[in-house]
Order: structure tokens, then C-alpha cells, then sequence
């Protein structure tokens, strides 16, 4: 046991052994000029630069045990003061001697072409191992400018961190494809920010997220290219791209139209799991788009809580509501049809070829969402009428997604009463309407005859049910309160609900607040958000 244990220990690694790697800056051309400074730049996957030192004390806030197990990083090393320093930007990796870069790329904003974007606050570290041999991409948020700016300062708050850094571990439990994040620290540093864009500036604490992927191409990375007629160069990056992270094309007649395949396949996946959950991106452009098909940059983001299709937590889209949960579905179709033209533009594949595949995302979308749909329910199959009827009762009783849902499995479907069992009255509210209280008496009594005519226990239905209704999300008056904690240097509550949401599937003792939804009126900078951060 002792030599089991001492095996295990040596195995570990300290930010000196980390070894650093860049694939993505060895194998893609980069930008020619060195100097960090606002520009457009040709034909080039990245740009070189350093992160910019604070010239404070930076401190950790948290860090996610489970990514560290994954890099097979010491917790040991995390305690130390310069494990802050690193991942603030304000000290490199011990030993590393790979270049440090920003990704240059573009994208649909809102529906409409920004031209270059690229990342305007964002340090790529380069890659680390981890234990199960698979690489990841390390990244700073918020650690200085880069030519990619624009006119923004390169920061971040320690609001914007703390939710990145939360929302992306939290998703990863949900197990939603996400990537991931290792710490998120304080600069010691203030950063001055607007946030809501009328005039009201303060200064406010900054912070550095340290954020995980497999890898940070994104559709935009294909469109700049492809728009700019940089010839080759999307080519050069569908090849990179199939070698590392789809390796499983390598070698077929047509690579670049099963590329394309697989990430619609992902993209209508990923957007599935969003809507079981109940997950809302808040921005989601071109730009955002993870090509593997993982939730990326965590801004404005929020759940469902008082059941409402077209809650948008991102208060730039409240006049459009472009990005509102019920459009999410749509959003990503039309982000895939924007990078499949930027494949037929590059003559990647043909314009016929890259419709038929498109014209199956939303087969395999409606298969992935009835099927966890049927999931929720405790249902071998989907039940539209079921379905339906119970969102319409929710959104008319403004009923919290998440609770309703679990509270589901509360129902005993040989139970002949017509009453709701009491974890759902408790999840509807107790004072509804006379008439909507017989509108959802009469649901459970459909409910449970679907039940009963599929035949299944109810052990084995309610096992199904909880593993698919979750008991807690980061709901954003959560992090809200656990932000203004740490922004008084108190990080208890962002650690607590950290724990919490490692196991959002299995009910907590003494966790009961945590499943309490916002209040019915929104709140502005609690419940819905600027993309000020």
C-alpha cells in the first residue's frame, strides 16, 4: 500500500516538470512581426506574445482539483505562491521554453462579419499531457493585450473569472462537452470596467482564469482565412486539425466533408445536452464555436430557472433575443452553414455535398433532444403530448426548470390520486391559480398513464431520472453571492459551491439553498449580464 501510495506521489509533477509542447505553433505558420501591438495581421494562425505582468502580488482563489489530477499536477505545487504567479502571467512555466501566442481568427457577431477578431486577452501557454496521454491546451484569460485587442485592455474582472471558471467545471460534471479550467486567481490589480455601458465605471478586482481544451480552434479560425482568400491556409488547418483531434478521418477518400460531418454530429450533440439542461450561452457567434463541438468562453452565460423559452442572459440581445434558449438550436445550424461555406469557398468539399450534410443536422438534433428529453421524463420513449403539455404549464407557472424536472420522479404512476405528490406542488409553487391547478392535475393524470403503458419499475425509472435532472446548476445568484465574497478576499463560498457542483446529480445534506431559484423578476448584473468583463 505504502509503495502503491510512494508510486503514485512520484508520478506527480511540480510546474518544473510540467513539459511544455506546441503543435499548433510548430505545425501552422505564425505572424512574422514579434512587437505586440493593435494591427491586422496576413496569413498567420497565431501571433507571439507575452503576457503582460501586473507588477502586484497575485493570489489564488480556487482551483479545480479534478484538472490538476488530469495534468498531473501536484496539489502541493498549488499552495505555493508562485503557482499564482504563473498563472496570473506574471512568471512563465519553470523551464518552459515554448512560445507563448494568441490565436488569430474571425467571425459572424450577432449575424453579422466582424472580420479579424482573434484574442484580445487571451495568452496560449501551449500544450501539457495528461495522465490518460491526451493533450491539453492551456490558456490565460485576462494576462494583457495582444495585437488582437482592439481597444480593450487585455484584462479581466474577478466576476468574469469566477463564473468562467465555476460554469466550465460545473458543465464538465453535468457532463456536458465543455473545456475546462485549472484556477482562477487574482491579479492584485484593479481593472476599470462599464458595466453595463451607461457611463457607471468603477474599478474592480482583476483576476486570471487558467482555461483548459483539447484544443481552441473555433469555426471563426476557418472563416478569416476563407474570407480573406488567404489560399491554402484553411486547408492547412483542416489537416492540422483531422491529425490531432479527428484522427479517426485520417486516411478517407473525402477527409474534409467528414470533417465537416463530424462537427455537425458534435455541434447538434452539444446543443442537445444545452437544452436537456437548460443551459444558456448568451453569445453565441461564429467566433465561439468550438470546431470539437465544446461549450467555449463563458460570458454572459445563464440557466433556466422561472421556465421562460426566450430568457436570454445576455442583456445586448434583449432586443433581438438572437441568442434565447428556444433560438440556440437554430443559432448553431446557421454557425455550421457559415463554416461549411467557408469549406466550399476554400474548395474543401463541394457546395452539394456540404448541403446534404447540413441537411442532417437537425435529424440527428431532434434524435439527441427527444431522446434525453424521454430521458427527464422517465420515458423509454418520447412522449410529445406529454412533453409539450408540461412546458406549457411550467412557462404559464413560471415553475423553475431545473427543480421541476427532478421532482418528476416523485410521481408513482400506480398512485391513483389526482393530487401533484409533494416535491412537485413544492416545485410548481403552492399557490397557484384554482384553474392552472387542474391544468396540471389533468397533465398527471396523462403522465401517469404513459407511464403505467410502458411498463417499467420504478426503481429503474427513477434511476434514469436522476441521473438526467440534475439537483444543482450555477444558477447565477449563486455565483453572484460567491463573487461578492471573493471580491473581499473571502473565497469560502466560490470553494463550497464548487463542491456542491461536482455532484450535481446526487442530493447533498444541509444543501437545500442551493436548489432555490432566482426570484420571478430578473435581476440586472445578477440573473442577466453584459458582456463587460
Amino acid at each position: 500500500m505504502v509503495q502503491a501510495q510512494a508510486a503514485t506521489a512520484s508520478r506527480l509533477k511540480s510546474l518544473e516538470d510540467l513539459q511544455v509542447s506546441s503543435s499548433y505553433t510548430s505545425e501552422l505558420p505564425g505572424d512574422d512581426e514579434t512587437e505586440n501591438r493593435l494591427r491586422q495581421v496576413h496569413k498567420a494562425f497565431w501571433s507571439p506574445v507575452s503576457p503582460t505582468s501586473t507588477a502586484t502580488e497575485p493570489y489564488l482563489v480556487a482551483y479545480s482539483q479534478e484538472m490538476a489530477e488530469e495534468l498531473g499536477l501536484d496539489p502541493a505545487e498549488v499552495t505555493k505562491s508562485h503557482f499564482a504567479e504563473v498563472f496570473t502571467g506574471n512568471a512563465p512555466i519553470p523551464g518552459s521554453h515554448t512560445p507563448t501566442y494568441a490565436m488569430r481568427y474571425g467571425g459572424h457577431q450577432f449575424g453579422s462579419w466582424a472580420g479579424q477578431l482573434g484574442d484580445g486577452r487571451v495568452v496560449n501557454l501551449g500544450e501539457i499531457e495528461g495522465k490518460t496521454g491526451q493533450k491539453w491546451e492551456l490558456q490565460l484569460k485576462g494576462a494583457g493585450k495582444t495585437p488582437y485587442s482592439r481597444m480593450a485592455d487585455g484584462r479581466a474582472v474577478m466576476r468574469s473569472s469566477i463564473r468562467e471558471f465555476i460554469g466550465s467545471e460545473a458543465m464538465y460534471h453535468l457532463g456536458v462537452p465543455t473545456s475546462r479550467a485549472l484556477s482562477v486567481a487574482g491579479t492584485g490589480a484593479d481593472v476599470v470596467r462599464d458595466m453595463f455601458y451607461d457611463g457607471r465605471i468603477k474599478a474592480e478586482p482583476g483576476a486570471v482564469v487558467c482555461r483548459v481544451a483539447h484544443s481552441w480552434i473555433r469555426f471563426g479560425s476557418f472563416q478569416l482565412p476563407a474570407a480573406l482568400e488567404e489560399e491554402g491556409f484553411a486547408k492547412q488547418l483542416a489537416d492540422y486539425v483531422i491529425k490531432h483531434h479527428y484522427t479517426a478521418i485520417q486516411g478517407k477518400p473525402d477527409p474534409y466533408l467528414s470533417l465537416l460531418q463530424a462537427v455537425i454530429s458534435r455541434s447538434a450533440k452539444l446543443v442537445a445536452k444545452w437544452q436537456a439542461v437548460g443551459f444558456v450561452h448568451g453569445v453565441l457567434n461564429t467566433d465561439n464555436m468550438s470546431i470539437l463541438g465544446e461549450t467555449i468562453d463563458y460570458g454572459p452565460f445563464g440557466f433556466l430557472e422561472r421556465f421562460d423559452p426566450n430568457f436570454t442572459p445576455n442583456t445586448t440581445d434583449f432586443s433581438g433575443r438572437r441568442y434565447a434558449y428556444r433560438n440556440q438550436p437554430g443559432v448553431v445550424q446557421w454557425n455550421l452553414m457559415a463554416l461549411a461555406t467557408s469549406f466550399v469557398t476554400e474548395g474543401l468539399c463541394e457546395k452539394e455535398a456540404a448541403e446534404e450534410a447540413l441537411s442532417h443536422y437537425s435529424e440527428h438534433l431532434n434524435t439527441l433532444y427527444t431522446d434525453n428529453m424521454a430521458a427527464k421524463l422517465g420515458l423509454l420513449k418520447y412522449d410529445k403530448d406529454v412533453a409539450v403539455q408540461l412546458m406549457t404549464l411550467m412557462y404559464e407557472a413560471k415553475t423553475d426548470f431545473t427543480n421541476t424536472f427532478r421532482s418528476l420522479a416523485s410521481v408513482q404512476a400506480e398512485n391513483e390520486s389526482d393530487e401533484l405528490p409533494g416535491p412537485l406542488q413544492q416545485a410548481v409553487g403552492q399557490d397557484l391559480p384554482e384553474e392552472q391547478q387542474e391544468h396540471w392535475k389533468e397533465w398527471l393524470k396523462l403522465y401517469k398513464s404513459v407511464l403505467k403503458s410502458e411498463g417499467q419499475s420504478s426503481e429503474q425509472r427513477i434511476q434514469q431520472q436522476d441521473s438526467a435532472n440534475p439537483c444543482y446548476i450555477p444558477r447565477n445568484h449563486l455565483l453572484q453571492k460567491a463573487i461578492e465574497k471573493a471580491e473581499d478576499r473571502d473565497f469560502s463560498e466560490v470553494n463550497r459551491l464548487m463542491e456542491i457542483l461536482k455532484q450535481p446529480y446526487k442530493e447533498q445534506k444541509g444543501c437545500e439553498a442551493y436548489t432555490e431559484p432566482a426570484p420571478v423578476e430578473v435581476r440586472m448584473g445578477v440573473e442577466c449580464l453584459s458582456c463587460s468583463s
